[in-house]
């Protein structure tokens, strides 16, 4: 397992975007050198926990518990397939294009090292969204990436440090559950009856699906 770019973005305007400044760092490309990672500070206030990429609608994005977002090449290679383009190492806004890691079949709470410092910890999969679509440019895409349920992982940092294209990715902690981020993104948007199951991640999931489990099971029981 490895890890192929590590990709920034900068904000820039762009007409399919709800930020108030109509901005967005969604374009990510990679970048050579090698790039500081650390925890950014909470949601809303903090960005990006890549020294250098860009998170303008903090509203959504950013902050500790998506410090980080990672996409298996696997997964891109797949879609270019279906959608007949190509897409280059970024193209779905991520930070890290992986290659030999199973991200949808991760288990929230799941810890990666990458290099010789840096560990991640999975939180959750990305919800797709209107910018995303305008990304991308394909029509109807939020539906299509969500019925295909690979949606990448944002990850957590656990201990900070510097990574670069080419360091290798070790899984150096798995938990004792089944809460996989393919199940958590599934219970968060097509098969909310699941939402139940996730709540056997604990802490390691992020905060807001842990809350959005705990009122599912508060109104419906468990």
């Amino acid at each position: 397992m490895r890890l192929l770019s590590v990709n920034l973005g900068r904000a820039t305007a762009v007409p399919y975007t709800d930020h108030p400044e109509g901005v967005t760092g969604i374009d990510k490309r990679p970048f050579a050198g090698p790039v500081r990672v650390a925890a950014p500070g909470p949601k809303g206030l903090a960005g990006s926990g890549l020294a250098g990429d860009s998170v303008c609608d903090r509203r959504h994005h950013g902050g500790d518990d998506q410090a980080v977002y990672a996409v298996a090449r696997e997964d891109l290679d797949e879609w270019e397939r279906e959608l007949g383009r190509a897409l280059p190492n970024g193209s779905f806004g991520e930070n890290l294009t992986t290659e030999g890691l199973d991200i949808t079949g991760a288990l929230i709470g799941e810890r990666w090292r990458i290099g010789a410092e840096v560990v991640l910890e999975v939180t959750s999969g990305r919800i797709p969204c209107r910018t995303f679509q305008g990304h991308l440019g394909e029509k109807g895409w939020v539906k299509r990436f969500t019925r295909r349920g690979a949606s990448g992982a944002y990850l957590r940092v656990i201990v900070p440090g510097e990574i670069r294209a080419g360091d290798p990715v070790e899984t150096v902690h798995r938990p004792d559950h089944e809460v996989t981020v393919g199940l958590a993104f599934r219970a968060s948007t097509t098969e909310r009856e699941l939402l139940p199951r996730v709540l056997a991640a604990g802490a390691a999931l992020h905060p807001e699906e842990l809350e959005a489990a705990r009122r599912y099971v508060a109104k419906y029981g468990a």
